[in-house]
């Protein structure tokens, strides 16, 4: 069974300004779709068709690089639209926002070590916060790579990822990184964040 792209879960728009439209369209629609495309291709009568995307992301390391960077970009993107929502951002609360308090110091703080894994990330990757025996960390990975991959230099449960490829942000912000860090936090979905911390105790 081949791997399909689902629709967004809110309208290509609805993130404006802080994501734009062109941005939405492009990202998710031909990237992503990408990814999808050629993990089908990369997967297409050999052992490992049929397996689900948690059994390929697990086993990343040892399935050729066409299957792990696309069945990453495939994992990594589908994780960042439910992480995102119109409407959203704000600070965490209840006991995703105590554990926040409790690893970091505070919620800005936690913001600040975010958005400097994000932009100490040489060239494309992500940024994530995951959990990791019991308690929240801060990582990054190169290109599609997650912390559920079994190269994964730190490894963990995420709940929270940011695209820091330049195709995540460059036509509204250009080279200004920094910038569009700063923006993400005005789109995340907290409920959804807070979900994944629950489920991953």
């Amino acid at each position: 069974m081949s791997f399909t792209l689902a629709p967004l879960p809110y309208a290509h728009e609805a993130l404006e300004p802080h994501i734009d439209t062109l941005t939405m369209q492009i990202h998710h629609g031909k990237h992503h779709q990408a990814y999808v495309d050629n993990l089908n291709k990369a997967l297409a009568g050999t052992p490992n068709e049929g397996k689900t995307l948690a059994d390929i992301v697990a086993i990343a390391g040892s399935i050729g690089a066409p299957v792990r960077n696309n069945g990453g970009g495939h994992w990594n993107h589908t994780f960042f639209w439910e992480s995102l929502a119109p409407n959203a951002g704000g600070t965490a609360s209840g006991k995703l926002g105590d554990a926040i308090t409790a690893a970091f110091g505070s919620f800005d703080a936690f913001k600040e070590k975010m958005a400097a894994a994000g932009m100490t990330r040489f060239g494309s990757g992500w940024a994530w916060l995951i959990v990791k025996d019991g308690k929240l960390e801060i990582c990054s990975t190169p290109n599609q790579d997650n912390p559920l991959m079994d190269i994964a230099e730190v490894k963990g449960t995420p709940i929270l990822g940011v695209d820091v490829w330049e195709h995540a942000y460059y036509l509204k912000y250009q080279n200004r990184r920094a910038d569009y860090l700063a923006a993400f936090w005005n789109v995340v979905n907290w409920t959804k964040v807070s979900e994944r911390f629950e489920a991953a105790h």
